[in-house]
């Protein structure tokens, strides 16, 4: 089933979500519903707070990417479920990305972020992996990841961009915008 996407403004964006176990119900139907809602709204990655669910939980196809990628360079993708995640380190020399976000439509920004990430984290069985992911994949991580802290690519901008964009995160918040998905705007009827 397609859920709605919860847009900027709305309260669980902002909340630290909380950590699941394996008696966690309905976990199944929702990976399933994430996984058909972030394909519907043409996402990468899509976390439980961006659906309304303030659980530590985000799943991530990046490859998709790969039928994208014009020189070979890039690491493989790959499409994963991820709970429970805790970042254990990132490193490397910043680089800038200009990412967006399904619950922010319409505006992207240039994002600094390390190239390497390494992170504990529990599959959709709750095997437990520890990874260390890199360019793309660490960077499509560190978005959805940001989520599930509470954190939105936005706070993450130069100071001129975020004043820039202030007009349009406001109409976004008051419901003025339409996509070809659908959105769950706070406090609009």
């Amino acid at each position: 089933m397609i859920l709605p996407i919860y847009a900027y403004g709305q309260p669980v964006l902002k909340k630290v979500a909380a950590p699941i176990d394996s008696g966690f119900e309905g976990l199944e139907q929702l990976i399933a519903d994430m996984w058909e809602t972030m394909y519907h709204a043409d996402g990468v990655g899509l976390a439980a707070p961006q659906v309304g669910m303030s659980v530590r939980l985000f799943v991530i196809d990046t490859l998709q990417l790969e039928k994208d990628e014009k020189d070979g360079d890039r690491e493989p993708g790959f499409k994963k479920v991820f709970i429970n995640a805790q970042k254990i380190e990132e490193s490397g020399s910043l680089w800038t990305y200009e990412e967006g976000c399904l619950s922010i439509p319409r505006i992207r920004g240039d994002v600094e972020r390390p190239p390497h990430i390494r992170l504990r984290y529990q599959d959709e069985n709750f095997q437990e992996y520890e990874e260390t992911f890199t360019g793309i994949n660490a960077r499509v991580i560190q978005h959805e990841y940001d989520h599930i802290e509470g954190i939105l690519f936005t706070e993450r901008l130069k100071p001129l961009k975020k004043r820039l964009i202030q007009r349009k995160l406001e109409d976004i918040r008051q419901g003025k915008i339409s996509m070809d998905y659908k959105l769950r705007f706070a406090n609009v009827r």
